[in-house]
C-alpha cells in the first residue's frame, strides 16, 4: 500500500534530524547569516531603550513644574542626540532632539509646536524664556527597557535569521552570532539519456534539467551543493561516484540526493546501487512524484527523487525543504493561501495530486499545463503548488483549494 505524503515527510524529517545531530555551529558576522537559522537563545546584554529619550523635538520638563493653566520657564541648554545632559533644574525646559537623553529631573516633553514661541532660541541666548502648556508625566518619553530589559529573550534558537532579527542583534551591541551550520548534499544526476547544458544534443538525448532545478532549490533553501556531474546507467559507475565523495574527509557530505533511476524499469540504476544498502524504496500516493527512495548509504542519508524534472521539484518542495525547515530552521515555509479555481478539475482518487497554477491579484488560481511530469514550461510559469487531497477527485470551477507560494 502507497505511503501517505505526511508518513513520507515525517521520515524525512526523522532522517533529517539525525543528520542535525552530528554537525555543528557556525559564529558569523552578522550579514553572514541572513537567512540561517539561529543555534541558541540569545539573551539581551542590555536594555532597548539603554536610556530614557525623547520621542519627539521639543522641551524636556518636569511635569509637576507646569501648573493647569501653564508656565513660563526659563530655556537650559539643549540636549542633542548623542550627549550626556546635565541635570534639569527646577523652573527650567531644556530643548531636547529626537533621540536624545532625557535629563535627570525631567520626566516629560512637550513638543516644539506646542510651546510659545514655537521655535528654538539660538544656543548662545541667555536668559531666554519659553511658555508651555501643561503636560502628563511620561508623556513622549521612551523609557529605558520599554523595548525589551537586559536579560530578557531576544531570539529563540531556531529563528530564521531576517533583516529584522539582525537589526536587533545589531542593536543590542553584538556584530557576532551563532548559527547552525548549514547541510551539505552531494547531488546526482543520472541517466544515459542525460547530457550536460551546452553540449551537442544528439539523437534520444536530452539536457539534464533536473541538476540546475534542484541545485537552485538546494541553495535558496540554505544547503551547500556539490554537485558530481551526470552518472550513466551503469550502478558500478554511480557506486564509485558515491564511494569518491563520501569517503573524501576533506569534503564530507550530511545528505545524498539523487534524482532518476528510483521506479520499477528494467534499467534503475539507483534501486541496483542500493543493493545491500539501508534504502527503501517504494511508492507515495502522490501525483507526480510518487516513486521514492529513502534511507541511508554507509550510514550517510540518502533520497532518491524520480527523473521527471515537474516530479523531481515536486518532491523537493514536499519532502526535504519542509523537513529542512522544521530541522534546520531554514528556510522558511512556503506561504500558504486559499485560492478559487478558475476552471474545474479532476484528480486520481487516492492520489495526493500537487499541480502547478498562478494566482492572480484576484485571488484567482489559473492552472499551468496539465498533470503531466515531463512540463517544465508550465513549471516556469508557475507561482503556485496546488494541493488536492488524496480523497478530492472533482473539484468545481470556483471553488477554493489550498495552494503554497512560490
Amino acid at each position: 500500500m502507497p505511503r501517505s505524503v505526511a508518513a513520507h515527510r515525517q521520515a524525512v524529517v526523522e532522517l533529517l534530524t539525525t543528520a542535525r545531530a552530528a554537525k555543528g555551529n557556525l559564529r558569523l558576522p552578522l550579514l553572514e547569516a541572513l537567512g540561517k537559522a539561529l543555534a541558541g537563545d540569545v539573551y539581551a546584554p542590555l536594555s532597548l531603550p539603554p536610556f530614557p529619550n525623547s520621542q519627539m523635538d521639543g522641551f524636556a520638563v518636569r511635569s509637576a513644574g507646569i501648573p493647569d493653566g501653564g508656565a513660563e520657564l526659563r530655556v537650559a541648554a539643549p540636549v542633542p542626540a548623542g550627549a550626556s545632559p546635565a541635570s534639569l533644574k527646577a523652573g527650567f525646559a531644556a530643548p531636547i532632539m529626537t533621540g536624545a537623553m532625557i535629563p535627570d529631573g525631567a520626566d516629560a516633553v512637550v513638543p516644539i509646536e506646542k510651546a510659545t514661541p514655537n521655535t528654538f532660541p539660538e544656543p548662545a541666548a541667555a536668559d531666554a524664556l519659553v511658555r508651555l502648556p501643561p503636560v502628563a508625566p511620561g508623556t513622549y518619553v521612551r523609557h529605558s527597557g520599554s523595548d525589551i530589559e537586559t536579560g530578557d529573550l531576544a531570539l529563540a534558537a531556531g529563528t530564521l535569521l531576517g533583516p529584522a532579527q539582525l537589526g536587533l542583534l545589531a542593536a543590542l551591541g553584538l556584530d557576532l552570532v551563532e548559527v547552525r551550520e548549514p547541510f551539505r548534499v552531494l547531488l546526482v544526476t543520472t541517466g544515459d539519456e542525460v547530457v550536460e547544458p551546452g553540449q551537442e544534443l544528439a539523437p534520444g538525448k536530452i539536457y539534464d534539467s533536473n541538476g540546475t532545478l534542484l541545485e537552485a532549490s538546494m541553495r535558496q533553501a540554505g544547503m551547500e551543493v556539490t554537485r558530481t556531474g551526470i552518472s550513466d546507467d551503469n550502478p558500478d559507475t554511480l557506486l564509485s561516484v558515491l564511494h569518491r565523495y563520501t569517503q573524501d574527509p576533506r569534503n564530507p557530505v550530511d545528505i545524498i540526493v539523487t534524482t532518476g533511476g528510483v521506479s520499477k524499469g528494467a534499467y534503475e540504476v539507483v534501486r541496483q546501487a542500493m543493493s545491500g544498502q539501508a534504502v527503501d524504496f517504494l511508492p507515495v500516493a502522490m501525483q507526480p512524484g510518487g516513486p521514492q527512495g529513502l534511507g541511508t548509504f554507509d550510514g550517510t542519508p540518502f533520497l532518491g527523487f524520480p527523473g521527471n524534472p515537474v516530479s523531481c521539484l515536486v518532491s523537493f518542495e514536499m519532502f526535504l525543504r519542509p523537513a529542512l525547515s522544521q530541522v534546520q530552521g531554514t528556510p522558511a515555509p512556503r506561504p500558504v493561501q486559499r485560492a478559487r479555481l478558475a476552471e474545474p478539475l479532476t484528480s486520481p482518487d487516492g492520489k495526493h495530486q500537487v499541480r502547478r497554477g498562478s494566482v492572480g491579484t484576484d485571488g484567482i488560481l489559473r492552472m499551468e499545463g496539465g498533470a503531466g511530469s515531463h512540463l517544465v514550461h508550465a513549471l516556469a510559469r508557475a507561482n503556485a503548488l496546488v494541493q488536492i487531497p488524496s480523497d478530492v477527485t472533482e473539484l468545481a470551477k470556483g471553488d477554493e483549494v489550498e495552494v503554497w507560494m512560490l
